[in-house]
């Protein structure tokens, strides 16, 4: 084949055990080919750094784009996974990925929004509140992200904290930012951003959203502002009074870094079915806490040792995602399809090594 007609080939990709496929251009990532197709496979930074689209090749020859080594190690590539956001189809190829859906699939726009309010959730978390265009029907699923999208092409994604729903009675949506030092856009939302300032947005994204064919117990595991897209979550519940046992496990440095904690104790006493454990690495005898201290995702393993019967949704810093996967799954049986998780990679975590 030369090279000519190699740039202008398809190669069919099958998803098993689901059976869905779709067609991907020689030259296109497995992932991008998926969306465009409304096929739903798992992802979440898009960027090779989160290692959340991870799928085990069953047949087929892939090349892999730029990535790093902690989202698909050597030997993992020599074991057949692949990462779908950087792999390129060589021929057709079969992939294994429970997590596959239909849901997933709604249209992915570009769209103007406005600055509404810009609200200090703490020290060093914004909430804001974005305005959508009017009689606009902006779709989605509680627990997917969005990107800005700055002048210079740049992107940023944040994940949205509010429910489909809560368009019904206040039109828009509310991000949970924290400022990155030196952070370019975290900055200008901290510093210089103003209400009524027009920004563009893409989405929605990713595959983090609950999924309710199952009655299975859940965890909902987050650190610092991990917690947005479980609050989407949370809301989703009681909207559609899902009783599903969910107890969620919220970490931070410092109590405040637990910057909704009222809002939470306050969903307690109208969602029986909720439970909620939160826990602090690093508290001062100052913050006076006498709650539990450690590493979040140990706190969970602490009070259930076998998590082979439940589903995990996490999200939050890559490390706090990454150690929970392996330590659910090695050490608390966790089926690995059962763990959703959504890893908020700043520009930094992308282009570190």
């Amino acid at each position: 084949m030369t090279s000519a007609q190699t740039a202008e080939a398809t190669f069919q990709i099958t998803v098993q055990p689901s059976g869905r496929a779709f067609e991907a251009q020689a030259g296109e990532p497995i992932l991008t080919a998926a969306i465009r197709s409304g096929v739903g496979l798992p992802y979440g930074c898009k960027d090779g750094a989160c290692g959340s689209c991870k799928c085990k090749k069953l047949s087929g020859s892939v090349v892999h784009g730029e990535h790093q080594h902690k989202a698909l190690s050597v030997e993992e590539e020599e074991a057949g996974y692949v990462l779908t956001c950087c792999a390129k189809p060589l021929t057709d190829v079969v992939l294994e990925s429970r997590q596959v859906t239909d849901e997933s699939a709604y249209p992915i726009r570009k769209l103007p929004v406005r600055v509404s309010a810009l609200t200090r959730a703490s020290h060093d978390v914004m909430q804001v509140r974005l305005q959508l265009p009017a009689n606009d029907s902006f779709r989605y699923h509680a627990g997917q992200y969005i990107e800005f999208i700055l002048r210079d092409g740049a992107r940023r994604a944040y994940s949205m904290a509010t429910a489909p729903h809560m368009q019904e009675s206040a039109p828009g949506v509310e991000l949970h930012i924290r400022h990155m030092p030196g952070g370019k856009f975290t900055t200008h939302v901290f510093g210089d951003m103003k209400e009524k300032e027009i920004l563009r947005v893409e989405g929605p994204f990713g595959s983090f959203f609950l999924r309710e064919d199952s009655d299975k117990p859940m965890v909902f595991l987050a650190s610092g502002t991990g917690f947005a897209p479980i609050k989407a979550l949370i809301e989703h519940m009681q909207h559609k009074d899902i009783v599903r046992p969910a107890t969620l496990y919220w970490g931070g440095r410092r109590p405040q870094d637990l910057y909704m904690d009222g809002w939470v104790r306050e969903r307690l006493a109208a969602m029986p079915q909720l439970r909620y454990v939160p826990v602090v690495s690093d508290a001062l005898p100052e913050d006076g806490w006498t709650g539990r201290t450690g590493f979040v995702h140990q706190a969970v393993m602490e009070d259930i040792a076998d998590l082979s019967g439940h589903q995990v949704y996490a999200c939050g810093a890559p490390i706090v995602v990454d150690s929970a996967r392996r330590d659910f799954v090695q050490q608390a049986g966790l089926p690995e399809y059962e763990f959703y998780a959504d890893a908020f990679t700043s520009e930094a975590d992308k282009l570190a090594g």
